[in-house]
């Protein structure tokens, strides 16, 4: 299948280190996490010089608690031209913050990465996708706290997150104090469901084909680019080994080996650019109908 060479996809990297994936909440306490041993920092300088070999930008949606331990790392990655966006300060689940914390994770996070960086901070996303229908008042609070895009709502069934009727591709979501961009998780059309197609543990666990056909699918059939999203611990086997569910061992640490590898075959394959340049110019479709079940907010 002959991909059209004007569609460019979003290459996109969560800056989180492995112990603060969700799978670990209420296993590795938060006050242990700085004796934890970090390794953050090696694997995204790998990712960064993988992205050079490719000769590739991409954006990092990097946590605050992250930024705040490794201020050089955010430096370097503004340095190589990278979109610096924000994951948030402290890798809470949304849905599970009250709005008065929510703004004062993203506000801390915003602040301390533009310092950093030295550049505005356009995007946010959510730990593990966690805009769903209970914590849609988040858009009101990221649009206030000046954010242009978000892309943490997947469109998707899924047990911790996902609003599978919520469009398949970005759209403007407008309210009262302003709008933002609603980046959605990519997926392919399969009958009634929407596939996801995207990256993270679908890349990891899943084989290669089904990551690939999708994006070929998305970029051939439907002209649309795709958003990939990876975070560093996933190209990482050497990681200390945490215990958590079965589930949660097989999720996380499933096909780490072979994560590197299939990146490499995939920036092969594929135009890649950050998310401000691929998805922001020209939104899509309207958000009202999809969202509509969920208005007024809830707070």
């Amino acid at each position: 299948m002959s991909i059209p060479a004007q569609v460019v996809n979003a290459m996109t990297i969560d800056v989180e280190d492995y112990f603060h994936v969700s799978v670990f909440d209420g296993i590795v306490p938060r006050h242990q996490w700085g004796a934890l041993e970090s390794r953050v920092e090696r694997n995204t300088d790998r990712l960064l010089a993988l992205f050079d070999d490719a000769g590739i930008k991409a954006t990092f949606f990097v946590l605050g608690w992250v930024a705040e331990r490794q201020p050089a790392l955010v430096r370097s990655i503004a340095a190589l031209g990278h979109e610096i966006a924000s994951h948030g300060y402290g890798h809470r689940l949304v849905y599970d913050l009250t709005p008065r914390s929510f703004r004062e994770d993203i506000r801390r996070s915003k602040l301390g990465l533009e310092s950093m960086a030295g550049r505005p901070v356009r995007g946010y996303r959510a730990p593990s996708y966690s805009i769903t229908p209970q914590s849609l008042w988040a858009l009101d609070i990221l649009i206030e706290e000046g954010f242009e895009y978000d892309a943490s709502i997947f469109p998707i069934h899924h047990d911790r997150y996902g609003i599978p009727i919520s469009p398949r591709h970005p759209y403007p979501i407008q309210r009262d104090h302003g709008t933002i961009i609603e980046v959605p998780g990519s997926t392919v059309r399969v009958g009634p469901w929407n596939i996801p197609i995207g990256g993270g543990g679908y890349f990891r666990i899943l084989p290669y084909w089904w990551t690939k056909r999708g994006i070929e699918r998305l970029n051939s059939e439907e002209q649309r680019p795709a958003v990939f999203y990876l975070h560093p611990w996933e190209i990482d086997p050497d990681q200390p080994r945490l215990t958590t569910s079965a589930l949660g061992r097989f999720r996380h640490y499933r096909n780490l080996g072979d994560t590197e590898t299939r990146l490499r075959q995939l920036l092969c394959d594929f135009e890649f650019a950050p998310m401000d340049e691929v998805m922001l110019p020209e939104p899509v479709e309207d958000a009202a109908p999809a969202l509509a079940f969920a208005l007024p907010y809830v707070w």
